[in-house]
């Protein structure tokens, strides 16, 4: 499967246009947008994935069961959809505990 990454940038992009305007902020972005609250941030996102996660475990074991309105391609596609968010997710994960990292060995 061939990802790429700009691609993916873009959708995450438009991902957090969408929740901003499921919070009324409106189409343009206003402000500064690290003076959002980055634990909710995270936390909306870590949701997210955990939500994609357990519908791609849902529509699996529906599937298995014999549920006639799934393809396998659908329970294919969404247990791939949750498994690069999964993945997002470490990466973001690893990033910040190296920024930590390296800010806690700065010299005061």
């Amino acid at each position: 499967m061939d990802i790429k990454a700009q691609s993916l940038y873009q959708e995450m992009q438009g991902m957090a246009q969408q929740s901003k305007l499921g919070m009324g902020e409106g189409n343009a972005i206003q402000g500064n947008p690290s003076s959002q609250n980055f634990a909710d941030l995270l936390s909306n996102a870590i949701g997210t994935v955990n939500d994609m996660q357990l519908e791609s475990k849902d529509m699996a074991m529906s599937f298995e069961m014999g549920d006639k309105s799934l393809s396998l391609a659908d329970v294919m596609v969404a247990k791939e959809k949750a498994g690069i968010a999964f993945e997002a997710t470490i990466q973001v994960r690893n990033k910040v505990l190296d920024a930590y990292k390296q800010i806690m060995n700065m010299p005061v």
